[in-house]
């Protein structure tokens, strides 16, 4: 499967109009039982407030789509949302606007504005990672030997996990099943074997920018 856009944390935007404020928070969720607990935490934090609307998506295919406009008219809330979710290209994610009345009406048409213009701020807050499967390995390394390591990582295109500098150098990479092999000769040829590979457990893991985190350890 190719890999697809997630959410690595969660991110949060706001938009204001007429005095209604228009609070975002956009959040990995891998189940509609995630969403709906997410949801729940929202309505206790926000309890003043008179509407949390939202959207989600889940699957590669987005194959479960829900959204509300809890209360708001109808089409002028979850939809506009769930269509700026969409936009980004973010898959298993979810958008929830929280709104608190300024006391001037809107109108559908500035609902629809401020609905949309809130989500986009969370998403463009957010920082997105490609999901990948494959294996955590945990390289030990000299000082010394450590430039060539760091040569042989940038040059494969490795994306990093934590890094440790202790006695030696540490480094956890997260390689896929067709980056082992190569970088395993890689790592032999450039240490003359002496750098150490501790291959750890499979799992799915984002990747953005070169560094790593595990899809199981995100928000």
């Amino acid at each position: 499967m190719e890999p697809y856009l997630l959410l690595m944390y969660p991110a949060e935007g706001e938009y204001e109009s007429k005095r209604s404020r228009f609070l975002a928070r956009a959040v990995p969720v891998r189940s509609e039982e995630e969403a709906a607990a997410v949801l729940s935490a929202r309505r206790k934090e926000h309890y003043a407030a008179r509407h949390h609307c939202y959207a989600y998506v889940l699957g590669p295919k987005n194959e479960t789509v829900r959204f509300s406009d809890d209360g708001e008219p109808s089409g002028t809330a979850g939809k506009p949302i769930l269509e700026t979710l969409l936009g980004s290209g973010l898959h298993n994610a979810l958008v929830v606007v929280t709104r608190y009345f300024g006391g001037t009406l809107l109108g559908t048409g500035g609902l629809v504005r401020a609905y949309a213009a809130a989500a986009k701020a969370a998403l463009d807050a957010a920082e997105g990672g490609l999901l990948y499967s494959g294996t955590r390995w945990h390289v030990l390394c000299s000082y010394s030997d450590l430039p060539r390591v760091d040569r042989l990582i940038a040059s494969l295109s490795l994306p990093l996990g934590e890094e440790e500098f202790g006695t030696d150098a540490g480094k956890e990479l997260y390689l896929t099943e067709e980056q082992e092999e190569p970088f395993l000769r890689g790592l032999a040829d450039a240490t003359a074997g002496q750098a150490l590979a501790e291959k750890g457990e499979r799992l799915s893991f984002l990747v953005n920018e070169g560094r790593a985190i595990p899809w199981n350890d995100s928000p």
